[in-house]
């Protein structure tokens, strides 16, 4: 299986207070839910569980993964943000992932899923962005994309053209994500953009406790 060498660690940052009834032991949920995020398919997982005496669907583990409802921890203060957005693909739909990360940690501050890329998106993008975390004093780092620096504008904050650099980190993350959606050839096929924007927050969440 690929990247059992990346599935051991702490595993606090995985929350099943959603748990009611399940009668499956947390510890056997937390490696399911950890493993499929970092990037095992559902089969894979299943076929692990199993190798641990811990027999489940791929459609439970589906469910833990979409009802732990991971997400980047909030309450940061970074002095840099870089800003970017790439195309993730869902069913035969084009779907446009937007992200923003500390330099610094290499962390995600927040991602979100858009059926388009737009200067108002973008602003809805920094709106929530600001409510989880302390950035009126960052310097946004994007590349040459015009509907950014007018949204970040707009929005009062500042920002800095940059095509290297710093900015680099988030190319970095989107690198690392495509590389473990890697089994979906970078397309999440027969779920809603719900689902697929549950599983990269949950993914951000992961790459977050792994840095």
């Amino acid at each position: 299986m690929p990247e059992i060498s990346r599935l051991s660690g702490n595993r606090d940052w995985i929350d099943l207070d959603f748990v009611e009834r399940e009668r499956t032991p947390e510890p056997a949920m937390k490696i399911g839910i950890q493993s499929h995020v970092a990037g095992l398919s559902l089969s894979n997982t299943v076929e692990l569980l199993d190798s641990l005496g811990v027999q489940r669907s791929r459609k439970a583990v589906h469910d833990w993964v979409q009802k732990a409802d991971l997400q980047p921890e909030s309450g940061k203060s970074p002095n840099q943000i870089a800003l970017d957005e790439t195309v993730i693909r869902i069913n035969d739909q084009q779907f446009w992932l937007y992200a923003a990360a500390e330099p610094q940690s290499n962390e995600l501050l927040h991602i979100r899923l858009f059926s388009t890329t737009t200067t108002t998106l973008t602003e809805i993008f920094l709106r929530e962005l600001r409510q989880k975390h302390d950035v009126e004093a960052a310097v946004f780092l994007v590349d040459g994309a015009k509907h950014l620096q007018t949204a970040l504008q707009r929005a009062g904050l500042r920002f800095q053209k940059c095509r290297h650099g710093n900015r680099n980190a988030v190319e970095r993350i989107f690198r690392e994500l495509k590389r473990r959606t890697s089994s979906f050839s970078n397309c999440f096929s027969h779920v809603e953009p719900e689902t697929a924007e549950n599983w990269l927050q949950s993914f951000a969440r992961w790459l977050n406790a792994t840095n």
